[in-house]
């Protein structure tokens, strides 16, 4: 009898090669799921001569929502290189760091970070250390882009001038499969749990989230981010639109913007080249019942999830 098939005496434990044996078997069943620890990639050394591009894997922990005036408590990046058609082929370096904010963190952010205020007590980004990490990424990936870079650029200029992809809403993950974009169903559904809620622990899960071969298309969902990022997108703003169709905009996806960052205060929606003339007919036949040139904004992957825009 083997390990597989004899049953435990009480208090006894399987080494590690036992229980990769038992995943494995229970694997091969559709009546199980399997979900492993991650462990995260150890750092590789380039082969000479490979054709290769280097991202970076962003996420930060905060004191708050607010970009313009919350601290930015934990970084951490992963960066790693990829293959031109999208494929992983491992981690170069990581990053992580804490730093002190100007007031103690609440407790709710404690709780949710694991985090806590003896943890960032004495400590400071080094600044130039986190722009030489990120500077040799020529995309940087959130998981949450329209959040992170905002505090980002905030408090390093280098992110400025960087292509962003956003890793949450730039893949329709429903659509391939998964029960959300939420990173850890994603994590989960490409057979891992990790402790999640820590910068660079969750920059680990992203990368084997991107790793991952959806089944949908054969490639790696990094292959499918990187080709939607690279597209031109279109800012519609419906400014002046009539208070009581609201709802009617934000069924169709518009968010609202309130005006203080310096933006229109006005409901705005992104949609790809192909799908503006369908978004201005909407406007002009549901929203403004009449002939209308709504403000049009053209975003690449490096303005777009930007203050600037």
């Amino acid at each position: 009898m083997d390990a597989l098939t004899q049953p435990l005496r009480c208090g006894q434990t399987l080494n590690p090669a036992d229980l990769a044996a038992m995943a494995d078997a229970l694997a091969q069943s559709t009546d199980y799921r399997v979900l492993r620890r991650l462990i995260p990639r150890s750092p590789y050394t380039p082969d000479a001569g490979q054709e290769v591009r280097t991202g970076i894997l962003l996420d930060t922990e905060t004191t708050g929502l607010d970009h313009a005036k919350d601290e930015i408590i934990e970084l951490g990046m992963v960066k790693f290189d990829y293959t031109p058609d999208g494929l992983i082929v491992g981690v170069r370096d990581t990053f992580s760091a804490f730093n002190e904010p100007s007031a103690p963190i609440s407790a709710e952010v404690a709780a949710l970070t694991g985090i806590t205020n003896e943890m960032l007590a004495g400590h400071r980004f080094d600044d130039a250390a986190v722009s030489a990490f990120a500077e040799s990424g020529v995309i940087t990936i959130a998981h949450n882009s329209l959040f992170d870079r905002k505090f980002a650029e905030r408090y390093w200029p280098v992110f400025e001038h960087k292509a962003w992809a956003c890793s949450m809403s730039e893949i329709d993950w429903r659509k391939h499969g998964f029960a959300g974009s939420q990173l850890g169903y994603l994590l989960n559904g490409a057979g891992y749990f990790h402790q999640a809620h820590r910068a660079v622990d969750d920059c680990h899960a992203l990368l084997e989230v991107l790793a991952f071969q959806l089944p949908t298309t054969g490639s790696p969902a990094l292959a499918l981010l990187l080709e939607t990022a690279r597209r031109k997108t279109l800012r519609v703003w419906a400014e002046q639109s009539p208070f009581e169709l609201k709802d009617s905009l934000k069924r169709r996806g518009y968010r609202w913007n309130d005006g203080s960052d310096g933006r229109p205060k006005s409901w705005y929606i992104d949609v790809t080249e192909a799908a503006l003339a369908d978004e201005i007919a909407f406007l002009r036949t549901e929203i403004y019942l009449g002939d209308a040139d709504p403000r049009v904004q053209e975003l690449t992957a490096f303005s777009r999830f930007s203050t600037r825009v």
